[in-house]
């Protein structure tokens, strides 16, 4: 690890600003976040909030894939979190949040017979998504297999199940969340079922965003392109290090039939761009055209390593960094993404992260990186959203994913990569 920071200080040495927000982005999740289990898994909290998302805690740790390969010490680090990540699957599966033990903490208490190591239960596909990325991701960079413990297999195997069923949310699936919320997107309609989906499109159901809102509609495009990508994954899993072709078949085939589901039944005209993505619809004609800056989001198709259509794909980008896109902002500080999950006109640093490594010109990659260097209200560190006119203003002052998509984009611009 010592050479790697060696080698990004030299290149880097023009940049010292940007260097310096690195070093410290870099160090809040290892020595602020991660907490070694004794039965060696790894509990990751998210920052200012006292619990383990199953979104955050992969995109909090994906950087550090880059050193795992020569650092045994970081490569076990991010194969416990896996095996924790898997462990909390095979307890709730609908889950999003955990707690570090059964101490029946939560946000809040939804449901009288909640599981106590259930910190929240919004069920989000992206959930179910993430943990199978950074098990793929790390053994893809590193050659590390020892995530792959039963809990992994019977986590699939859970995974299938919910995907599986939330094809026909309507008819099959059990799920219900009433919270008594001031807000409206903390809870569900039709008493807790949400909103109304035709079933059987091949697209699967998610009750909740990944910034842990409400959907419109049931159909949150952006999270089925995420299980397109790892269905992908667990196909080449299947094939080339479990000889389980039983999960290469099914694995290839929900691949395809959520693939073909979301070309056929996610993309609409609009007059501004042609042929572009929804965010969310409804099987029944109604989309909801936006983009939020939590990823999975429709900017973050490329780096996701979803294989959208190209034309549609570039129609896409072009609207939702547009004032087209209700929740693209720009005032005297920048121009960006934000979300309906926080104020208007604040603007999300990891969305401009996402901008970044998706975009083809480093000019525009550097300039990135400069802007979220000066929007961080003097903190040094990235912040959930901030008021595009005053940086000052903005929530989560302790954010960890932000803080590791501004080190993921960092590291790109200065040649570092995962192989996906």
């Amino acid at each position: 690890m010592d050479n790697f920071f060696r080698q990004i200080e030299e290149r880097a040495a023009d940049y010292p600003e940007l260097l310096e927000v690195f070093k410290r982005c870099y160090n809040d999740t290892l020595d602020t976040t991660m907490k070694k289990m004794e039965d060696g898994t790894v509990h990751v909290i998210t920052g200012d909030i006292p619990a383990m998302w199953l979104r955050d805690s992969t995109a909090q740790l994906r950087p550090y894939i880059l050193w795992a390969k020569e650092d045994e010490k970081l490569r076990e680090l991010i194969a416990g979190l896996v095996k924790r990540q898997f462990k909390y699957i095979c307890i709730d599966e609908y889950a999003n949040a955990f707690n570090e033990e059964p101490n029946g903490a939560c946000w809040e208490k939804d449901d009288p017979d909640q599981n106590p190591w259930v910190w929240e239960r919004k069920y989000e596909i992206d959930s179910l998504c993430y943990p199978v990325q950074l098990a793929y991701l790390l053994w893809k960079n590193t050659g590390c297999v020892s995530q792959f413990d039963d809990n992994f297999h019977k986590g699939v195997e859970k995974i299938f199940q919910v995907f599986r069923t939330e094809q026909f949310h309507e008819e099959k699936s059990a799920y219900r969340f009433r919270r008594n919320a001031k807000l409206f997107r903390d809870t569900l309609s039709r008493d807790g079922k949400g909103a109304l989906v035709k079933s059987g499109t091949g697209l699967i159901w998610s009750g909740f965003r990944p910034s842990d809102d409400a959907c419109t509609y049931g159909y949150l495009i952006p999270s089925n392109m995420f299980v397109v990508v790892i269905m992908g994954y667990l196909e080449e899993m299947a094939r080339e290090l479990f000889s389980d072709e039983k999960l290469e078949k099914e694995a290839g085939l929900m691949k395809e039939q959520v693939r073909e589901a979301v070309e056929r039944e996610g993309r609409t005209f609009t007059q501004e761009c042609g042929m572009v993505y929804a965010y969310e619809v409804d099987g029944y004609g109604m989309y909801n055209l936006m983009d939020d800056a939590n990823v999975p989001s429709l900017l973050a198709m490329e780096y996701l390593g979803y294989p959208a259509d190209k034309e549609t794909a570039e129609n896409t980008r072009k609207y939702i960094l547009s004032e087209a896109n209700p929740y693209y902002y720009k005032g005297v500080k920048a121009a960006g993404i934000g979300s309906p999950h926080t104020p208007t006109s604040y603007i999300w640093h990891i969305a401009m992260a996402v901008q970044g490594l998706t975009s083809e010109s480093r000019e525009e990659k550097l300039e990135i990186l400069k802007n979220m260097v000066a929007t961080t209200g003097g903190k040094g560190v990235m912040h959930e959203g901030f008021f595009c006119d005053d940086d000052g203003r903005f929530t989560r002052e302790w954010f960890s994913w932000a803080n590791a998509m501004y080190v993921e984009l960092f590291l790109d611009y200065m040649g570092y990569r995962l192989e996906k």
